[in-house]
């Protein structure tokens, strides 16, 4: 098909969950995500536990995408305490991988962030009580500072914004109501309301739902692979999204 000269495609997917034994079984999938496509989008959990071995996997199952790679990290990639080895690995292999940053693609201006959990509306957790729990608020006000930090640096008039957690209760629908307030916060949502996008691409929520809109109305796409997987088993576990060239 090649690439359009009417539209610019994103393929859009997350939680990969890349361990040490997938070395080789990647590889045809990143060929036909990154199909025909200006850019391949990755929202985080590239990795299962955030360890250098798994980021090599990872980097050499990426190795035939031949179209810019743009990622953000998930809380899987931080679970060995040592995200910057993924970043490194990533990085070194020509993957822009945002946090708090913003990169352009043929046009589109990207602002990425990995967000944290904290709960939804008047669900949403507090920072009050225990310097535990404050602590724990704060790391929610750091990441949607960072998201708001990336999309004030946009100038384009299109805008795409990548997560790993969820700016809405909408795309995470269909997990386990208990788990609402680690799967996303709406102080995510905040500044996506002031700094206004196209899209929105996150993961994480691997039983939520794939589709959902913020307040004002953005569309908001869950793209976890396991979800896009189940949810639409005759096709390939990623999402393609196109914006018209102007």
């Amino acid at each position: 098909m090649g690439k359009s000269a009417d539209k610019i495609r994103f393929a859009a997917v997350g939680d990969l969950h890349v361990n040490k034994d997938a070395a080789g079984t990647l590889r045809a999938f990143f060929a036909q995500a990154a199909s025909d496509v200006d850019a391949l989008l990755l929202c985080g959990d590239l990795t299962d536990y955030g360890t250098a071995e798994e980021a090599k996997v990872l980097v050499d199952e990426l190795a035939l995408v031949k179209v810019p790679v743009v990622a953000v990290l998930g809380n899987h990639d931080y679970e060995s305490g040592t995200p910057e080895v993924v970043v490194d690995a990533l990085t070194h292999a020509g993957v822009k991988v945002l946090d708090g940053e913003a990169v352009e693609i043929e046009g589109v201006g990207i602002a990425g962030a990995k967000g944290f959990a904290g709960g939804f509306g008047r669900g949403s957790l507090g920072a009050w009580g225990e310097p535990a729990i404050k602590m724990f608020v704060q790391e929610a006000l750091n990441e949607a500072m960072k998201l708001e930090s990336a999309l004030a640096k946009l100038r384009t008039r299109r805008k795409i914004a990548l997560l790993h957690y969820s700016p809405i209760a909408g795309t995470v629908e269909g997990e386990p109501v208990d788990i609402f307030p680690f799967l996303g916060s709406s102080r995510l949502e905040e500044p996506l309301l002031r700094y206004p996008v196209d899209a929105i691409f996150h993961g994480h929520a691997h039983r939520g739902t794939m589709e959902g809109k913020t307040i004002s109305g953005v569309p908001v796409y869950n793209v976890a692979k396991p979800l896009l997987a189940r949810s639409r088993p005759n096709e390939p576990p990623f999402r393609l999204y196109e914006i018209p060239r102007q």
